[in-house]
């Protein structure tokens, strides 16, 4: 390592008189990284230099001495409310809720038809999962994204508190209507599994996207179709949608290290 000259650290800290642009950034870029001439420049500062330091100072100790001091609580509330939920997701949510309501009309209404609450328990959650985890639907999701809190630890949370919601909506449903319980929840935990697992490979709204136009078109639409519950809902599937839960849900936990991309979040 060359260090300056005694001459050169002299004239450095006498102002840079007689050295012209590239002697003053050799010598700062070799101050960064070196502490002896750093502690060999702090003794040949003028006394101007001295007082100057000492009226800066004073100056930042006064200031910080009458500034009020921050307050802690309005920004942890705000970052334990960024790590379970975003408030873009309450529409959806409630959509959500409407939908599954309107369900339990028409089984009222219509008895010949299928029952649609079972019909639209495996993609209630979707729309919500889709949005709870995503850039479109978050102000802050790249920055969130981009900070340790982020991952397969966050979708979690945010994907609990969908369910949170769904599940009781769904529960409420099940019992109104007289439909399985079991065949209301398990498939709803499975599609919510699988929006996961497939998510950490396409991103999760695509994932849900994707779920969702899946089983409109080969189960639901169908069903509504041909007046006939789909048999992929038929009472003796409660073991595999629960087989199927458990398995994407494993899945999902070994797929982890890819929820830390920015891209599953889009």
């Amino acid at each position: 390592m060359t260090h300056p000259t005694t001459t050169l650290l002299t004239r450095y800290a006498q102002g840079g008189q007689g050295l012209d642009d590239a002697a003053l950034w050799s010598i700062e870029a070799h101050l960064d990284t070196c502490a002896a001439c750093r502690a060999h420049l702090a003794g040949r500062t003028t006394p101007d230099t001295h007082a100057l330091l000492d009226r800066v100072a004073a100056s930042l100790d006064e200031a910080i001495g009458t500034s009020p001091r921050p307050a802690p609580h309005p920004v942890r509330a705000v970052s334990v409310h960024r790590r379970w939920l975003t408030w873009t997701l309450l529409p959806w949510l409630a959509v959500t809720v409407a939908v599954l309501g309107c369900g339990v009309l028409l089984d009222s209404a219509e008895p010949r038809l299928p029952s649609l609450v079972l019909l639209l328990a495996p993609v209630a959650p979707l729309p919500g999962v889709a949005a709870a985890w995503s850039r479109r639907f978050d102000p802050a999701g790249e920055l969130i994204a981009s900070t340790s809190a982020a991952g397969l630890t966050m979708v979690l949370r945010r994907t609990l508190a969908v369910l949170v919601v769904i599940l009781p909506a769904l529960l409420a449903a099940g019992v109104s209507t007289g439909t399985s319980l079991a065949l209301t929840l398990l498939p709803c935990l499975a599609f919510t599994a699988a929006a996961l697992a497939l998510g950490a490979f396409v991103g999760i709204r695509r994932a849900a996207i994707g779920l969702g136009a899946i089983w409109s078109a080969a189960v639901l639409l169908p069903s509504v179709a041909a007046q006939s519950l789909s048999p992929v809902l038929r009472p003796g599937t409660t073991v595999v949608w629960g087989a199927a839960a458990v398995a994407l849900a494993a899945l999902t936990v070994g797929a982890a290290p890819r929820f830390r991309r920015l891209t599953n979040g889009v």
